[in-house]
């Protein structure tokens, strides 16, 4: 693939894909794979075979030179599996281009947790931005969904660009457990994502022992990711909380706020064709699989009898650790409310 500075700088065609052994790797696209990439890690679907590889720090010292500013990025933050996959697809217009879980992000996450925020780390962090944040048309929107280990570096992100509309994702603590316990997979996922950031979680709630059981593991990483959406949620002049039981039961509402506090433009009738559509009747990761707000919550309804053990041992953690660093009983600010109770039902 050939290409110059400003064929990078003008079009999202040259999509930064990944950091590798110090270069930045470069997927070519066009707006349909985009918009077929359900996600942009390993399943991406890109427009060709050809990619190209260029040193990340010089090209990070050639866009610093040209001391462009990066463009405003919307955020969707969320505490995975609570619709943000639905939600980020169905705000993807013609015009618009949400880009669903750049493994970049996930990869300087991890990276911080782990090693650090040097000036190398700033560099590549700006790089990504930048890159991230080019469009197809000058005056629409650009969305980056996130995954959960980039809720960690929220302020990293959000410190480029505070007033850009960013909305918090999220389940209360009882929902999240439901979703996110449901199948050994997901006590696996549990398990290795609270692993993979340890340092992270070691820092900000403490734990001796370290949590042994995926119910606990995953109260741990729920109550992390409270604490840093109630403190951005206080901090960021356009950031908003949205309950996830709220987008699966009022859609239309949700849909519509979402796109004003976005700047996406979307008419009645291109809103009520998303909803009458196969999104919302087919599993949003998946959609060859049937899946809708009924199949959902007889799903929970059956894990709540099942995993009544694990419920109440991860309440009696978190409930212990509000004894001590206590949090508001709910979320402020929700993009379509009222916010539910983070613990109990209300």
């Amino acid at each position: 693939m050939q290409l110059n500075l400003r064929d990078l700088m003008d079009s999202p065609d040259h999509h930064l894909f990944a950091f590798e052994g110090g270069q930045a790797t470069l997927m070519p696209m066009d707006r349909a794979a985009y918009a077929r990439s359900i996600f942009l890690d390993r399943r991406i679907q890109p427009a060709g075979p050809s990619m190209a590889r260029v040193d990340a720090a010089q090209l990070a010292a050639l866009l610093d030179r040209t001391g462009a500013p990066a463009a405003e990025i919307g955020w969707i933050f969320h505490v995975a599996h609570c619709g943000s996959t639905l939600l980020a697809r169905a705000l993807d217009g013609p015009g618009d281009l949400v880009l669903r879980e750049p493994v970049v992000l996930r990869q300087l996450a991890v990276e911080a947790v782990s090693t650090g925020r040097d000036a190398g780390w700033q560099a590549r962090l700006r790089l990504a931005l930048r890159l991230l944040g080019r469009r197809y048309a000058p005056d629409a929107p650009v969305i980056v969904k996130a995954n959960v280990p980039v809720n960690f570096v929220v302020d990293d992100l959000m410190a480029q660009r505070p007033t850009a509309p960013t909305l918090f994702l999220y389940y209360p603590l009882e929902t999240y457990l439901l979703a996110i316990l449901r199948s050994d997979n997901h006590r696996n996922w549990v398990m290795g994502v609270s692993a993979e950031l340890k340092p992270e979680l070691d820092r900000r709630e403490p734990c001796e022992p370290a949590p042994s059981t995926p119910a606990v593991a995953a109260a741990r990483l729920w109550l992390a990711q409270i604490r840093i959406y109630a403190e951005a949620l206080a901090r960021y002049p356009n950031a908003a909380g949205l309950d996830a039981a709220t987008l699966f039961a009022r859609p239309g509402p949700v849909l519509e706020a979402a796109a004003r506090h976005f700047g996406v433009t979307q008419d009645a009738a291109a809103l009520e064709a998303t909803l009458a559509g196969p999104l919302f009747s087919t599993y949003s990761k998946n959609p060859g699989v049937a899946f809708d707000n009924a199949a959902r919550v007889a799903r929970e309804a059956e894990q709540r009898t099942l995993l009544a053990g694990d419920l109440a041992a991860a309440d009696q953690w978190v409930r212990a650790r509000l004894a001590q660093r206590p949090l508001p009983d709910r979320l402020d600010r929700a993009l379509v409310g009222p916010a539910p109770l983070l613990l109990g039902s209300g």
